[in-house]
Order: C-alpha cells, then sequence, then structure tokens
C-alpha cells in the first residue's frame, strides 16, 4: 500500500466536470493499493499519516499534526502508483490490486479516517477524476507499506 501525501491549502476532485470532494487545509492522499494489503497495512499507514506532524508550528517549524490545525482529507485512489517502469516506455500496472478488492480496501480506508478526523472527503474510485490543489510549502510525503512491516 502506498499513500503520497501532500499539505495542501485546498484540493478539489471532480468527476464528469462536477466536484465530488473538496477540502481546505490538510492532506490531499493519493492511495495505491496492492493485492497482498490487509487492513493491519491499512491501519498502521492510517495511523502514520495521521500522526505526521507536518504543519508549521508559531515557531515556522513542522511540528503539528492534523488534528492539531484541525486539518481535512481527501483521499484519491490512484492504482499509477504502483506502475512498473523498469521495461519499455509504457508502464505496467501488474502490481496494482484487482479493482473489486482494492475498491473494499479504499472504502475501508475511509470509513477507518472517518473515524478519526472531522471533515474526510473522497474522488470515486475508478473514476476518469480531475484533482486540482495547491501544495503547501510544496509539501509531499510517500508513505509505503514496505516500510512499515
Amino acid at each position: 500500500m502506498r499513500f503520497l501525501i501532500q499539505r495542501v491549502t485546498d484540493a478539489d476532485v471532480t468527476v464528469e466536470g462536477k466536484s465530488c470532494g473538496a477540502i481546505g487545509r490538510g492532506f490531499l492522499v493519493f492511495i495505491g493499493i496492492e493485492d497482498s494489503d490487509t487492513t493491519e497495512t491499512a491501519d498502521r499507514l492510517i495511523k502514520k499519516m495521521t500522526g505526521l506532524r507536518i504543519f508549521e508550528d508559531e515557531n515556522g517549524k513542522t511540528n503539528r499534526s492534523l488534528s492539531d490545525v484541525d486539518g481535512s482529507l481527501l483521499l484519491v485512489s490512484q492504482f499509477t502508483l504502483y506502475a512498473d517502469c523498469r521495461k519499455g516506455n509504457r508502464p505496467s500496472f501488474t502490481r496494482a490490486g484487482k479493482p473489486d478488492d482494492a475498491e473494499k480496501m479504499y472504502e475501508y480506508i475511509t470509513s477507518s479516517c472517518k473515524k478519526l478526523v472531522k471533515n474526510v472527503q473522497t474522488g470515486i474510485f475508478g473514476a476518469d477524476m480531475k484533482v486540482k490543489l495547491t501544495n503547501d510549502g510544496p509539501f509531499t510525503v510517500i508513505l509505503d507499506s514496505v516500510d512499515f512491516t
């Protein structure tokens, strides 16, 4: 499982020209899922993500977490986080989770995050989405489950 986390001042995801999720200050999180991922994997990454202290405190130090700043989450599924570009010029996505299983895991992640964060918005799994964001910093962090086993 991979979470690509961007600290944002605002973010919006649209499908067919209609907004389906928008936030102000918080994290835009692109989520990649592979077949071997479990709810335990998701729980570890969610705990790490929500605890990250990457917002500035009154001294300009990155010392505040999402809850400290009353931040929001925008969760967007993105199987392309498992692109394999080692051979040729066309990426392979064989490591990405099967759509039905990945969607169930994405829904699990979403419902788990809603228990921890007041405002959780989402894209639409499997849809052609357009994402707009203002990256704050820019500040981008990648959490990969292989680093938290």
